[in-house]
């Protein structure tokens, strides 16, 4: 059994995403821990309940950090809507969220599940405080399966992905560390891993109540893409991460690269500088390079996914 651990800030497609993960026979979701981002930590907690509570979970959820490092909050209600899952009027969860604060439980359960996965799937501030408050926990976490960033092009300004946008002070910080981090950017969720009109029918279709809360609580989102790209069909970013979590061969196309994260430019704040042709082997550049990125380990990033078995785990976790 694989021990998975994942931070959110709740809205449509993280809950998908959760409920990929729940479905999952050979994981145990030791917990959900909550960040502000998508919506604030308060709505992002309350998503993760009800989340859980559909999937029949008692999955414990802490509640972590209320706004990135040193920055004002910026959401993306305009995308999901202002609970976070299309304005449907969902009821409120039945349980509340745990009293230990986030931060200390992702420390506490890197030292008591060593070689746990960590997937991170809203702006990553509860883990850069984690790893402030104990670098140690870098060593002890496997994998970590981060949905964010943009190698090829942003969803939030041309430059950035929403994620790393919000805080990127704390994607700084990963990325800095030591983690195992393997990125899956929002430009794997595009193209091919788009559920048409006829796919999102047929999940629909499958008659569950997870089915029916995946299709509506991402109706906005659905809307949201169309107005942001000009494409039909509903983009799932956060579950194309979990797949890849789930089984790293859903990814195709690999490789690994220092990455270094713009914090001081608003044009490209929140940029991932891919360092695709290994410049900081050159010893013409490497003063230059490890200034800007510091010392940390490489990161390994996912280019193109396998849509076809992303939509088939997608539509057996529904189905469930």
């Amino acid at each position: 059994m694989r021990s998975f651990l994942i931070d959110t800030d709740t809205a449509s497609d993280d809950a998908v995403a959760i409920m990929m993960a729940l479905a999952a026979p050979d994981v145990w979701v030791l917990a959900l821990t909550t960040v502000a981002g998508n919506v604030g930590l308060e709505q992002a907690t309350s998503n993760a309940l009800l989340t859980a509570e559909i999937c029949g979970s008692d999955v414990p959820v802490f509640a972590g950090a209320g706004r990135p490092l040193i920055r004002a909050l910026q959401d993306a209600h305009w995308f999901h809507g202002y609970d976070g899952l299309g304005d449907h009027g969902y009821p409120a969860p039945k349980r509340r969220h745990e009293r230990e604060h986030a931060i200390d439980a992702i420390v506490r359960l890197a030292h008591a599940e060593p070689g746990l996965t960590l997937v991170t799937l809203g702006p990553l501030t509860n883990i850069a405080l984690a790893l402030a408050r104990d670098p140690e926990i870098a060593a002890k976490i496997g994998r970590c399966v981060v949905m964010g960033g943009a190698p090829c092009e942003g969803n939030v300004t041309p430059a950035a992905e929403f994620n790393i946008w919000v805080d990127p002070e704390a994607a700084r910080a990963v990325f800095r560390s030591r983690l195992k981090i393997e990125m899956v950017g929002w430009h794997v969720s595009r193209g091919a891993s788009v559920l048409s009109d006829e796919e999102i029918a047929a999940i629909e279709a499958l008659g569950t109540a997870k089915a029916h809360f995946a299709i509506q609580s991402n109706s906005r989102a659905r809307e949201a893409y169309h107005t942001q790209t000009g494409e039909i069909g509903l983009s799932l970013a956060d579950p194309t991460a979990m797949a890849v979590a789930l089984d790293r061969t859903v990814g195709l196309s690999w490789s690994r690269h220092r990455i270094a994260i713009e914090t001081q430019s608003e044009l490209t704040r929140g940029m991932t500088v891919v360092d695709r042709l290994n410049v900081s082997a050159d010893a013409n550049n490497a003063e230059v390079w490890d200034a800007a990125a510091g010392e940390h380990e490489a990161a390994h990033i996912v280019w193109t996914i396998d849509s076809g078995r992303f939509k088939t785990m997608l539509k057996a976790a529904l189905a469930a």
